[in-house]
């Protein structure tokens, strides 16, 4: 996206994810673009990226918000993305569940008409979003290297209107999200998407094995990357 579509921290000092007043969230980005993945693919999406996030996976394309960021507000947010008219909202991160004031900020936008998804990391007990949000449960697979700190529960937790991703980096990757697809019944409850890891897995060698084995599943390829793929952030 060009800048004139997104607001960003830039270079700003980080500061803690914590703030002194209870309204605020520290922000790395907010852009308008097009939904790159979940079942909302190719609808225009206004993005809240906020900073922080507790894993480091070995495929990671959103490391410049580990850390930087500005503290807004819940109303200064809200504000900026209503400029944008989009009746859908994602928030993103990072991992957004990390900041306490996250499902207030959630619920704030839904209230405003928006369809509202957050995007988190499995880690992060999805059960404290308030209902109407869909929650988007990336499942960490042994190639991102982070696998081990999944909070298992969250997969009970799971609503129907929820989705749950998992992105392969390998043969191995694609067995291991096979078996916990299976262990966990989760087609029969949830829609599932697996993804290739960009640059690690072709997503013809995923098509053949989800075709192989007859998943009930979704191939997510990454839409904002064929878009814009000479674009770092703010896509």
């Amino acid at each position: 996206m060009s800048a004139s579509h997104r607001w960003s921290s830039g270079n700003q000092q980080p500061t803690l994810f914590r703030t002194r007043r209870n309204d605020v969230l520290k922000v790395n980005e907010i852009f308008h673009s097009i939904q790159g993945e979940s079942s909302h693919t190719g609808f225009p999406c206004v993005f809240v990226r906020l900073t922080g996030c507790n894993l480091r996976c070995t495929y990671c394309d959103t490391k410049y918000a580990y850390r930087k960021g500005r503290n807004m507000s819940v109303e200064e947010i809200n504000k900026l993305v209503s400029r944008y008219e989009c009746p859908l909202v994602e928030i993103t991160g990072g991992e957004p569940l990390l900041q306490e004031e996250t499902p207030k900020l959630a619920q704030d936008i839904s209230e405003r008409g928006c369809q509202v998804l957050v995007e988190t990391n499995g880690t992060q007990n999805i059960s404290l979003l308030p209902s109407g949000i869909i929650c988007i449960v990336d499942i960490k697979c042994p190639g991102s290297g982070e696998s081990e700190k999944t909070d298992w529960e969250n997969l009970d937790r799971l609503g129907t209107q929820d989705q749950v991703k998992f992105v392969l980096t390998e043969k191995s990757d694609y067995t291991w999200a096979k078996e916990v697809i299976r262990s966990h019944h989760l087609t029969d409850r949830v829609t599932v998407h697996l993804s290739p890891a960009h640059g690690k897995l072709t997503p013809s060698e995923l098509a053949h094995w989800i075709l192989e084995d007859g998943l009930n599943v979704r191939l997510q390829l990454q839409l904002h990357k064929i878009l814009w793929p000479n674009e770092d952030r703010g896509r």
